[in-house]
């Protein structure tokens, strides 16, 4: 049966709830699809049912866990001197809520993006999964999980689907920002939309600058231009203040980079974000009811079901999780642990630009894009070390060894995140000696993976990129790793071990071609391209760089793949050499790393094809007798994974079929 159940939205705010401190001050359900997923059951724990809830937030500027969210004491406040904000949450959960396992699997969304279920489930990359097939393989729910995503960006753009977090702006607060764009089109003039309005459109009060290489000084040739664009509306014409319109200069091909620093006025108090996962999960962990009497849908009969919460965060959501434990927000506001497991995946060395003044949340550091992005400077790793640059002492766990409320870690990466989001100092210090990794902290590279790929990716030609991507997905040991996660986390049963490359077993190597190993494979034009890291002055725009952290990256065998890490049966009996990297093409700043897309260059067919070609790499033919010889070994990798309880039995089976598909396609 399917039944929405619409509330009124009430007025005003509320005292706060009398059963603790927690700052959600209503949660509203709007809607109610039970059961969701087409009436699909999952093994024992049945049929799941999808909540749709606006949560309305508030925080106390003067409380000392929100002092550090910036501008918070600018912004507006309601009578009992707090600031209000509104997120946008859904929850998956059983339909019989004590058939479940008592654990949240907290999804931090990607840009307003549910994409956990991609990942964990094998899933469709849909935003609002409701139908059968939407539940991928069904394994979070198999194994009971109550799946909660909320709205944390602020600055989200159009989109029906998202999730948003609504925060208030500080108005009246002007100062620098600075935008990059990097357009990949011919498009000339190009209209290009600012992260906040200007605080002054005279042109001559901004600066815009382009250059072809992310290293190259900047220039400003003097046939580019800019105007803030026209825009007309009810017969009125106006300028807006967050749209220019940017003539583009000759000589300069579609990969160049353009940055304009401009005075920007109101910014968003976008630190509000990790209170508002922190509250909200505080919530659904301890509280009965909000201060208007709503219930906590996860505490049914007036008392809390929930035991424990895991959040995984992917790339720009990896990152938000870094961070939010570095910024102390895994306290909640009665001093309790919020999380007791993190799964930062794909985040590399990185926190994020959130927590700032003029925040872009959005944006991260590459090679080539938005390669000076705040977010990316000291500490790296989860231990206390020294910045032998700075001096700066700090590390990711700082606040939650002092406060007691680290919780366990994974830490995934793809090959991806060595080149481009700087891993290696996840594991080595800033003189690049190795270090230990905390004892609550495991590290463990997918290897040969890109940083995303859906389940159904094939290995295809880009538009900005040289070689076919990468189409190897991770899913199998994610899923293996979070059932580990959970014993680790209830019954102490360590988990693997860290499965990262390292300088100490010489698996961790300079990115220099020689160094790093790479064979001579026709075609593919590496030079030792590397997301460089500098001590950088943030507080100056465009911001300079000082002295360079040393980064490293896996080395890699014979056929060019990983040799540290997880290796994929696809990867440990390839049929092709798989990169965690690409180079753009020629017309769209040729010979840049290109973004966070991999390569996939598959073996010659035969001895013939490798002599015609000059290909170092043994053919398919020379590898493998027959296609039974190549299914055999393709399935004995996959149990190897089993035994090391790298993989889960259900997986097996498809890890061999994966291999089988992508060797077909060869």
């Amino acid at each position: 049966m399917r039944w929405k159940s619409l509330l009124v939205i009430q007025l005003g705010f509320g005292l706060m709830a009398a059963t603790g401190l927690a700052e959600v001050v209503r949660f509203e359900i709007v809607e109610v699809e039970s059961p969701t997923f087409e009436g699909r059951r999952f093994g024992s724990v049945g049929a799941y049912e999808k909540l749709i809830i606006r949560a309305t937030l508030e925080v106390d500027p003067e409380a000392p866990r929100n002092a550090g969210i910036v501008d918070l004491a600018a912004a507006p406040r309601n009578a009992a001197g707090h600031v209000e904000f509104i997120a946008d949450v859904v929850l998956l959960k059983p339909v019989d809520l004590e058939r479940g396992n008592r654990r949240i699997f907290y999804d931090v969304l990607n840009r307003g993006e549910k994409i956990g279920l991609n990942l964990m489930n094998d899933g469709p990359w849909e935003d609002d999964p409701t139908t059968a097939e939407d539940a991928g393989n069904g394994f979070l729910m198999r194994q009971g999980y109550t799946i909660v995503w909320s709205g944390w960006q602020g600055d989200l753009g159009p989109g029906e689907k998202l999730m948003r977090l609504t925060v208030p702006v500080a108005k009246g607060i002007t100062g620098p920002s600075r935008d990059e764009f990097i357009f990949d089109d011919d498009i000339n003039p190009v209209v290009a939309t600012l992260s906040y309005p200007a605080a002054d459109m005279d042109p001559t009060r901004a600066s815009l600058t382009v250059r072809q290489q992310q290293t190259h000084p900047r220039q400003a040739p003097d046939d580019l231009s800019f105007e803030y664009f026209r825009v007309s509306r009810s017969g009125i014409s106006y300028r807006d203040p967050r749209q220019i319109l940017i003539q583009r200069p000759a000589g300069f091909d579609a990969g160049a980079i353009y940055e304009i620093v401009y005075p920007a006025r109101d910014p968003v108090v976008m630190g509000l974000a990790f209170a508002s996962v922190r509250d909200v999960v505080a919530f659904l962990r301890r509280q009965v009811e909000d201060s208007v009497g709503n219930p906590n849908p996860l505490a049914p009969n007036g008392a809390p079901l929930i035991e424990r919460a895991y959040a995984l965060g992917i790339s720009q959501s990896g990152r938000f999780l870094r961070d939010l434990l570095y910024q102390g927000f895994n306290e909640d506001e009665e001093g309790l642990v919020v999380f007791d497991a993190l799964i930062p995946d794909v985040a590399g060395g990185r926190k994020t630009y959130i927590n700032h003044r003029f925040a872009q949340p959005g944006r991260y550091s590459r090679q080539h894009e938005e390669h000076l992005q705040p977010g990316d400077q000291f500490p790296f790793t989860y231990g206390i070390t020294t910045d032998s640059l700075t001096g700066k002492r700090d590390g990711v766990l700082a606040r939650c060894q002092r406060a007691g409320s680290c919780p366990k870690i994974m830490h995934v990466d793809s090959s991806t995140e060595f080149f481009q989001a700087r891993s290696s100092l996840v594991v080595t210090d800033t003189d690049g000696k190795p270090i230990e990794l905390p004892g609550n902290v495991r590290a463990y590279l997918i290897s040969g993976t890109q940083h995303s790929a859906r389940i159904d990716a094939l290995s295809a030609p880009t538009r900005t990129c040289q070689q076919p991507s990468n189409p190897l997905h991770k899913g199998g040991p994610m899923r293996a790793l979070l059932v580990a996660l959970d014993r680790w986390v209830t019954d102490g049963v360590e988990p693997p071990v860290s499965r990262f490359p390292t300088i100490s077993d010489g698996t961790l190597v300079a990115a220099d071609r020689k160094t790093f190993g790479l064979p001579a494979i026709p075609g593919l034009r590496y030079q030792g391209q590397i997301n460089h890291l500098h001590v950088v002055d943030y507080d100056a725009q465009p911001p300079p760089e000082g002295a360079a952290y040393p980064l490293f990256v896996p080395a890699v065998d014979d056929d060019g793949n990983d040799i540290a890490g997880i290796r994929l049966p696809a990867v440990e009996v390839p049929v092709a050499t798989y990169l965690g990297w690409n180079l753009r093409r020629a017309g769209y700043a040729e010979g840049a790393l290109c973004a966070v897309t991999g390569s996939s260059i598959a073996f010659p067919r035969d001895r013939q094809e490798r002599l015609a070609t000059g290909d170092p790499r043994l053919s398919i033919a020379e590898r493998y007798t027959s296609h039974e010889d190549y299914v055999r070994q393709l399935a004995e990798a996959a149990h190897r994974l089993l035994q090391q309880g790298l993989l889960l039995p259900e997986d097996v089976q498809r890890m061999i079929d994966r291999g089988i598909e992508l060797a077909s396609l060869r």
